[in-house]
């Protein structure tokens, strides 16, 4: 995560920005998604102010704005607003259900081919079930970036077919839409 601190009337010093990255560190752990920081410190007679701006995959931005008569305070409560917004949002994205909730499951089976055996047969190491869920594709693409899974199976709301979304490893990700031919 990239984080900037920048300050108005106010020089920031090791001991403010070390403690800003302290207190980031702890919304990291559980929003890892998190692509940049940037902290606005700023002094106005006997107001601290500080403004916290983050940046989200998918281009979601969050913003938060605190003031208090001590500048860490302003950053313990900026923080702390900061991460009931994800929370907030977070939530609102897992708890999503369309209005035609119709839940389907579909196995995966990974399956070797033994290469050393002369019939070369293929055997069946893991099965995996997951429940695919009618969401739009916006909606799969910000549950997968709220989540360290690399793909996602869901049932498209528009196609009403069931598509895949996956982490690509460049960090974008793809959509594989299975078609008959």
């Amino acid at each position: 995560m990239d984080m900037m601190v920048t300050g108005r009337h106010v020089e920031v010093t090791p001991a403010i920005r070390e403690y800003a990255e302290k207190k980031l560190d702890h919304i990291e752990i559980d929003f890892p998604r998190i692509l940049s920081a940037h902290y606005i410190l700023e002094v106005d007679k006997f107001r601290h102010i500080a403004e916290l701006v983050l940046q989200c995959g998918n281009h979601i931005t969050i913003e938060a704005r605190e003031v208090s008569e001590d500048l860490y305070a302003s950053i313990d409560s900026v923080v702390d607003k900061v991460a009931r917004q994800l929370l907030k949002y977070k939530t609102k994205i897992q708890r999503h259900r369309p209005r035609k909730a119709m839940a389907f499951s579909v196995d995966e089976q990974v399956m070797t081919h033994d290469l050393h055996e002369e019939d070369g047969t293929t055997q069946i190491v893991h099965t995996e079930k997951f429940a695919i869920k009618p969401m739009f594709v916006d909606e799969a693409v910000l549950q997968l970036e709220l989540s360290d899974r690399q793909f996602l199976v869901f049932l498209n709301a528009d196609t009403e077919k069931v598509n895949v979304m996956y982490r690509r490893k460049r960090g974008d990700f793809g959509l594989i839409e299975p078609t008959l031919s």
